[in-house]
């Protein structure tokens, strides 16, 4: 790929092999490109495009923030993608070569954010719709990617815009008490608007429908209703069902034979009968259903919900089977078990989630109620993984089926953040929210208190033993880093600097760690006097709050608020390659056992799996080399 330039250096970019993720809160976001064969959707600044057949996905990357709507023309060639930002900046429309995959147009009006696309029947034309501080309608010409007119799109928040099926010359726009239907004058260049009389209706409408023959929008509303309206009269005919669906309808999509599937925010698929306005068919889903995606043929389609999960739904008996679900919140941390690289386990604000590596499905999952997990390890034996937890506890699960082995309470006030196993797999070190640092003797039946070590004053953010379990070094947000001695339970010694210690690793050889923060650097210290031997400037802007390093201790990964993933050479102290592709800060990573991937986790919730260049991973699988000191 093309590099990033920095200074004097030239960074390559580190090839994404696979994402586990989808960004379920974009409505109608997930798309079923008419080839039948792709799925596209958003994560972060990204767009996504999955083979289903292949099990392939490829990477459309521009956006410079979150992407917020997008949408597909109707013969495939063309696909776009808007974005919001932040307050005072254009938000950016592209428009993308599918085949290709390639960037055509990029359309820069908008303030803020983008709502709504819509392509016109034949592509000639693209509607867009700015966000409530925008709020402006405009069309743009595909072919040259220029502007043609523009119009407020009213005076209340507008949220999405449809252009008919079968003209190039009309489109509905919806919104905050309003219907418009708007008759596009080329030849003029004007926007000549027909507001819809809804009668004493108050609505709120956040999707439009337009059936096969342009004769009836249908307007989804936040009140939970279907508004029928005759397009040729703009006049209201029709509302349904008698009683609302909670939350608002928030998706709508038309069957071949006219009837209409409708998601709703409380997670209900239903499918309405087209003439007398009734619902024949319902079904539950987990989450908020905010896309529903048709097959050619009708038969069956995609329903995207708030909580990530992606299903495939029968229209006929509308049964939903689940097709693909990842994280839709926060991901604290990944852990691989020891020598074992086919699997790892990632936890989050909600859950702990165990994947399969090379098929990218989830194995397990583990849920405690209303607690968030903040650090997870694998026992080096991998008979149990051992999570510290925002109610203070410790809680051991086993591996393959996910039953609570045992809990040990009270560990930490206030939350356990950070953990490391002895290689032993009779010891435990955590570290709390207040600063202790604890020991746990973990017998068969029984869990004791080893020691309780009180020098920190902030939170333990970071915790890792060395190979022979005679040493413990720990991190934390009050500027220190103290090496343990295990044996006699006490400090043996103590590294300041005026930072927020984040995260930290040995060196193999041990003889080295290193640290990094909310300083920005990555500093190298010495493990027997305690001096800092060097200190890089590892991102330009942001903490970094994660580092990973290879077995032979040639490479290592870092990461943080910066979103990008940065693999550099340790002796030379140099970033050889860049990572781009996560949207919210990077919150974790780790280098796979076998060497081969790294595997980095966001705040967006997104989990990338990244390949390392053979030449590294040739360097990385090296026996380690004492360090010249």
């Amino acid at each position: 790929g093309g590099g990033v330039v920095r200074g004097e250096m030239q960074e390559a970019e580190l090839e994404l092999q696979a994402v586990i993720g989808f960004k379920g809160t974009v409505a109608q976001g997930l798309l079923l490109h008419p080839d039948q064969e792709h799925l596209i959707f958003p994560l972060g600044c990204t767009v996504v495009v999955r083979n289903l057949l292949r099990k392939t996905q490829a990477f459309l990357q521009g956006h410079d923030n979150q992407v917020n709507c997008i949408t597909v023309s109707r013969s495939g060639r063309l696909l776009a993608s808007g974005q919001k930002t932040f307050m005072g900046f254009p938000a950016d429309v592209i428009i993308w070569d599918f085949e290709g995959r390639k960037e055509l147009h990029r359309l820069s009006l908008h303030k803020v954010a983008v709502t709504s696309l819509s392509f016109s029947r034949d592509e000639q034309f693209l509607a867009t719709l700015g966000g409530q501080d925008d709020n402006s309608l405009v069309i743009w010409e595909v072919q040259r990617g220029t502007a043609i007119c523009g119009t407020p799109a009213s005076t209340d928040t507008a949220h999405c815009v449809r252009f008919f099926n079968n003209s190039d010359f009309y489109l509905v726009t919806g919104g905050n008490y309003h219907v418009i239907v708007w008759q596009f004058d080329l030849a003029n260049k004007k926007l000549r608007p027909t507001p819809v009389n809804l009668g004493s209706l108050k609505r709120v409408t956040t999707n439009v429908l337009i059936d096969r023959n342009d004769e009836f929008v249908y307007c989804g509303t936040g009140t939970g209703d279907l508004l029928q309206v005759s397009l040729e009269h703009a006049l209201f005919k029709h509302q349904c069902p008698k009683k609302c669906f909670s939350l608002g309808i928030t998706c709508t999509a038309m069957l071949p034979d006219g009837d209409i599937l409708v998601g709703t925010g409380d997670g209900t698929v239903a499918r309405i009968a087209e003439g007398a306005m009734k619902i024949k068919l319902q079904c539950q889903v987990l989450g908020g259903v905010t896309s529903i995606t048709l097959t050619e043929d009708g038969t069956h389609f995609f329903a995207g919900t708030v909580l990530s999960n992606i299903y495939w739904v029968d229209t006929d008996t509308l049964t939903a089977e689940l097709r693909s679900t990842c994280h839709h919140e926060r991901i604290n941390q990944v852990a691989f078990p020891s020598g074992y690289s086919d699997v790892f386990a990632t936890c989050s604000v909600t859950d702990i989630r165990v994947w399969n590596a090379q098929t990218r499905q989830e194995l397990l999952r583990i849920q405690v109620p209303n607690m968030e997990c903040y650090c997870l390890d694998f026992m080096r034996d991998g008979r149990s993984i051992v999570s510290g937890w925002s109610d203070g506890k410790v809680r051991a699960f086993l591996p393959q089926s996910g039953k609570l082995l045992y809990a040990i309470n009270d560990c930490h006030k206030n939350g356990v953040t950070a953990m490391a196993v002895a290689s032993d797999c009779g010891r435990i070190v955590t570290g709390g929210m207040e600063g202790e640092v604890r020991v746990w003797r973990i017998g068969q039946q029984t869990q004791t208190m080893d020691a309780s070590l009180k020098e920190h004053r902030g939170r333990v953010y970071c915790i890792k033993i060395r190979n022979d379990d005679s040493q413990a070094v720990s991190a934390s947000a009050d500027g220190s880093c103290i090496i343990w001695d295990l044996n006699t339970k006490t400090r043996s010694l103590c590294l300041f600097e005026s930072t927020m210690f984040k995260s930290l690793v040995y060196h193999p050889d041990e003889s080295q760690l290193l640290t990094t923060g909310s300083d920005r650097k990555v500093a190298y210290w010495d493990t027997f006097d305690g001096q800092a031997i060097r200190v890089l400037e590892g991102s330009e802007e942001g903490e970094l709050v994660t580092l990973s390093i290879s077995s032979s201790g040639s490479h290592y990964v870092s990461g943080g608020q910066e979103r990008l993933l940065k693999l550099w050479d340790y002796d030379e102290g140099v970033c050889k390659y860049i990572g781009v592709g996560h949207s919210g800060s990077i919150t974790s990573a780790a280098i796979s056992p076998d060497q081969q991937f790294v595997v980095s986790t966001g705040a967006e919730g997104a989990i990338l799996i990244w390949t390392i260049p053979s030449d590294i991973v040739d360097r990385c699988q090296e026996p380690v080399q004492a360090l010249s000191s």
